[in-house]
């Protein structure tokens, strides 16, 4: 009988060990960072409604800078075939920054510009009239076939020839200008001056069927 009293007890607490995996879930879950995909940052248009026809636009042809890639992904860069899309960014830079028919506006923009945008500025009739609302837009066409990755390939070029652009006009470079978020005042001044006057004009029409 005295065996059996002054034998210890083999039993662990549970309740002691619990709270401390409690307090190790808390921990975790407080100091870990939860990745999210933002996926791709563009502003779409507001649905068009069915029962009214579109609104027309009158847009010049030679202000409409045209990509499209097929079904093979195969690009065409302004109808010509091209085999890949090396040094697209810096067409498409010259092509918002042409003032082939500017307005007075857009002569008072011009004069506004750094000395390196004047400087690739050109006058050329048969390109854009101006970078300004009403002038300059990028057009991306696609096929159903078109791989995503060939898609945003392109997309990303002509998105660096704009942030290029607004970059140098406030002192920054376009990886730069690309990293602001505009959620100090600071930054949002620089965005506004970046793009003032030169809206992002990229037009991404509904892609063709698959043989089309």
């Amino acid at each position: 009988m005295m065996g059996k009293r002054g034998r210890m007890s083999q039993e662990v607490n549970a309740g002691s060990m619990a709270d401390i995996a409690f307090l190790l879930l808390i921990f975790f879950l407080v100091t870990t960072t939860i990745a999210s995909d933002k996926g791709i940052m563009n502003i779409l248009p507001p649905k068009q409604d069915p029962n009214e026809p579109p609104p027309e636009v009158d847009l010049n042809e030679r202000n409409i800078f045209k990509i499209s890639v097929n079904l093979n992904d195969q690009y065409f860069i302004e109808d010509e075939v091209r085999q890949n899309i090396d040094g697209l960014s810096d067409e498409v830079k010259r092509f918002i920054l042409n003032f082939g028919n500017p307005d007075e506006d857009a002569v008072a923009l011009f004069n506004s510009l750094p000395p390196s945008l004047r400087g690739m500025a050109e006058q050329s009739p048969e390109s854009s009239d101006h970078p300004m609302s009403g002038g300059a837009v990028i057009s991306i066409k696609t096929n159903r076939g078109t791989s995503y990755e060939k898609y945003l390939e392109v997309l990303d070029e002509v998105k660096k020839a704009y942030f290029e652009i607004y970059g140098e006009r406030v002192g920054l470079t376009g990886e730069e200008y690309r990293t602001l978020s505009g959620q100090t005042a600071a930054e949002k001044e620089l965005m506004d001056r970046g793009k003032e006057n030169i809206p992002m004009a990229i037009s991404i029409a509904e892609p063709d069927k698959i043989g089309n």
